[in-house]
């Protein structure tokens, strides 16, 4: 070995230090999670190998394998493998730094909420699995030589925050072998018989021979080329906890698929419990197990689904990809793209079988998913309409259920001569059903699609249409209600128009004059409300233009947009302005209708979200006040 003045001495990234400190604390209370992790590791490794072996001289490798070597006297456990290894600055990379920092977050927000937290496990799946070896140990020896390379190197480290790397004169193999210092009280792992148990509970379906005294421990079929008839619910199970690192979660539901023509490939899908992009951690970046023949192409491919069925975990077997297949090489392939198309329209038959014959279920999976599954209706893959008939949406029919509305549903329970389907929006569900612009939905009976997330908003605007109904906002100006008693549906309410108009008619038009003289360039015009019932006025937007939520986010984004001047409406039947249409007729009412108008737009600005002159309207109040009180 090195001499001592030859070791180099560096300093984990401060991310590092912290999730060691975390792991040294016990967070991760099952210590066997840490062979699992290791054992991942190590198979990736030798799927690299493999990978790197065909595509540099087209040579398949053989005798690939894991080993777990105990040392009861010495209280060392050895993970080995004979995969791709690691050069000088490869161990600093990989080892140095932390592959994804909401791992981090992760483990804190874990240890707020649940001191032990089965959730724990997913520390796998975020690049941090090695790090458990500190678990385990008080000490933890990397020894690892490149596939390309001479060079033997020894990473080691106590988890104190620095790690040393010297090389090693003896000729080592190819590979990686990690050395585990046990701690105190942790002899169990260096038992056969234990590791074993522990292999095969988590590392069953390895797709490499992990080998404990010999004996080959992880000798399970790959049950996805064997019929569904034949695998049983505790091999999906434990298939399911292999590709996902979920232990004792199960699925919300899985898709075992085969196809022989007009190509042949193998499937088994699963959507997750648990939707990662709602945890915080950003955009799923994970792929499926792509296999030609059983043998690992890909473990992360990303092209075989649509992205907005990226949260899918499975894997993918076809005997007509070649073994060579680099990523650029399968985006060009007919067969992939054949079996990305056969492979698309599976997962949406199986969502249109559980909503039709497990809508609990289908819910589940919406609440979790639907998030990212919404976006197929901005797709291009061809999908559009079946995925717009899987959306769903809560309503003001199912308001206070936890009930889930179809576009479909919505559309059998309309109103005779209905030719919309409406939305409303806003920040949460009980804000929205405050919303002026609603009573004349709920006078009607009419049904509204309640959107709290702005993306929805942006799904429905792309499709626009559906069941030949076009998709609107109750704020638009271009709203159009279904015939009321048999009138013509341009009328709106008919039956109302006629009774406002018949209330001092002639004093509500001269209203609407002084607020739009007054009002001015704050609006783009004054009119009379035929959706309102109770409220004074509300804001509604210009034909053409923006919903107020879309609006008010881009706004937030682009603090240079301008928000785009709406219209607004006021209610001839209102107490308040029945009495403003008596006053406005005496100049002398002049300056107090005036401030009306001022008021009572910000009073519709706070209605609809918008944040009006905060200094205008507290001095306008107090005016008002001492008014009240007889002051001047």
């Amino acid at each position: 070995m090195a001499n001592e003045q030859d070791t180099q001495q560096y300093t984990f990234q401060a991310e590092i230090r912290q999730l060691l400190h975390l792991l040294s604390h016990s967070l991760y209370q099952n210590r066997e999670i840490t062979l699992r992790e290791l054992i991942s590791n190590a198979s990736d490794a030798l799927d690299k190998y493999r990978y790197h072996l065909l595509t540099s001289s087209g040579e398949s490798a053989e005798d690939l394998q894991i080993r777990l070597e105990p040392d009861k006297e010495n209280r060392v456990l050895v993970i080995r493998d004979n995969g791709i290894g690691m050069s000088h600055d490869e161990l600093i990379a990989n080892l140095g730094t932390i592959a994804r920092s909401g791992s981090l977050e992760f483990l804190r927000k874990a240890k707020e909420q649940q001191e032990h937290s089965d959730s724990l496990s997913l520390i796998g799946q975020f690049g941090v699995g090695f790090y458990s070896s500190f678990m385990l140990a008080d000490r933890v020896e990397v020894i690892s030589r490149g596939a390309d390379s001479d060079q033997t190197w020894r990473w080691e480290s106590t988890g104190d925050g620095t790690f040393t790397l010297s090389e090693v004169e003896e000729q080592s193999e190819r590979g990686t072998s990690i050395r585990l210092h046990l701690k105190k009280d942790l002899d169990e792992f260096t038992d056969p018989v234990r590791l074993k148990y522990i292999v095969r509970k988590y590392s069953t379906f390895v797709p490499h021979p992990v080998l404990v005294e010999e004996e080959h421990i992880n000798n399970q079929p790959p049950i996805w080329l064997e019929p569904r008839a034949s695998v049983t619910e505790e091999q999906y199970q434990n298939f399911y906890e292999y590709l996902t690192h979920f232990p004792g979660q199960k699925p919300i539901w899985k898709l075992h698929l085969a196809a022989d023509s007009p190509f042949q490939f193998h499937s088994i899908l699963y959507c997750p419990e648990t939707n990662l992009e709602k945890m915080g951690f950003g955009r799923t970046d994970h792929g499926l197990h792509l296999c030609a023949r059983r043998i690992l192409v890909q473990n992360d491919n990303r092209d075989l689904l649509p992205d907005y069925l990226r949260f899918l975990r499975g894997i993918v077997d076809s005997a007509d990809l070649p073994l060579n297949v680099s990523r650029e090489a399968l985006q060009d392939n007919t067969v992939f793209r054949k079996m990305r198309t056969v492979i698309t329209r599976k997962v949406l038959d199986q969502l249109d079988k559980l909503a039709e014959k497990e809508p609990e279920q289908f819910a589940k999976f919406y609440r979790e998913f639907g998030m990212i599954f919404r976006e197929g209706v901005t797709g291009s893959d061809g999908n559009r309409d079946r995925v717009a008939e899987l959306l769903r949406f809560t309503s003001t029919t199912t308001a206070g259920t936890d009930d889930l509305v179809s576009l479909k549903q919505y559309c059998e329970r309309a109103a005779e001569g209905q030719e919309q389907i409406y939305y409303v929006c806003g920040t949460d569900r009980q804000s929205v059903l405050q919303d002026p612009n609603l009573e004349v939905f709920r006078k009607r009976g009419l049904e509204v699609l309640v959107l709290t997330d702005p993306a929805d908003e942006y799904v429905l605007s792309s499709l626009a249409t559906w069941s030949e109904k076009t998709i609107i906002s109750v704020d638009a100006a271009d709203l159009k209600l279904p015939p009321a008693d048999g009138s013509d549906s341009d009328s709106d309410d008919a039956s109302d128009t006629e009774k406002s108009a018949a209330t001092n008619s002639e004093g509500f038009e001269k209203l609407i004059a002084v607020f739009s003289e007054t009002l001015g360039e704050r609006v783009r015009e004054v009119r009379r409300s035929a959706r309102l019932t109770e409220s004074d006025c509300c804001l509604v937007n210009a034909e053409g233009s923006m919903s107020t939520t879309m609006q008010r986010i881009l706004r937030m984004n682009t603090p240079e947009f301008e928000m785009q001047k709406m219209v607004l409406e006021l209610n001839p039947d209102s107490t308040l302005v029945k009495r403003l249409s008596e006053l406005v007729s005496d100049d002398a009412n002049a300056d107090f209708i005036q401030q009306c108008a001022l008021q009572l737009h910000a009073n519709a600005m706070i209605q609809a979200g918008l944040a009006p002159n905060g200094n205008e309207m507290a001095s306008r109040l107090q005016s008002f006040m001492l008014q009240l009180a007889g002051q001047k």
